[in-house]
């Protein structure tokens, strides 16, 4: 009997599953991510749907882990934001910045335009040097990872993660301290 589905239809219907499911989760962390920007221009529920559509494009995703698929799912928001920082850069150049914080709640307010596009460059340079430390800032910062996630997901222990957590900020806040 033929069929009118395409090839990927089961892993399509896995990964509207597997969004469906941590919708809720993914809200509550862009929620985190995006709290305090005096210059926001997406709100958090836009930020889950953005991603989403940067999800869909790989429905092979949905056979990942729900921790690995939160990692992902945190790598498209942080593309998200960085693209809504560069459009809002290129509008108005400037205007009140402040820093960037790496407070282990993510409870102080988060980041200008020109401190979100400065941050993704400072997370490219640590990644050439310090690849897992990247990947935790992206886990932690941008996914609301918390310690014992992180340290599932890249399969270290709780003492590496808080180690280089501690590690990585500081180079971060010289590599920004640098551009500011």
């Amino acid at each position: 009997m033929p069929t009118d589905l395409p090839p990927d239809a089961p892993a399509r219907a896995a990964l509207d599953h597997l969004f469906s499911v941590t919708y809720e989760e993914l809200r509550r962390l862009a929620a985190a991510v995006r709290r305090d920007d005096p210059g926001a221009s997406i709100t958090p529920t836009a930020l889950v749907n953005e991603a989403w559509l940067k999800l869909s494009r790989t429905p092979a995703i949905a056979d990942t882990s729900p921790l690995h698929f939160k990692r992902i799912a945190a790598r498209a928001m942080r593309q998200v934001l960085i693209e809504a920082a560069r459009r809002r850069q290129a509008e108005k150049r400037g205007g009140g910045e402040r820093a960037v914080t790496f407070d282990d709640a993510l409870d102080a307010p988060v980041e200008t335009a020109t401190d979100l596009l400065a941050l993704d460059g400072a997370l490219d340079a640590l990644a050439l040097l310090h690849p897992r430390q990247a990947q935790m800032v992206e886990a932690r910062f941008f996914g609301g990872l918390d310690i014992p996630e992180t340290a599932t997901l890249l399969g270290i222990s709780e003492a590496t993660v808080q180690r280089d957590w501690r590690a990585a900020r500081a180079w971060l806040a010289r590599e920004l301290g640098r551009s500011g």
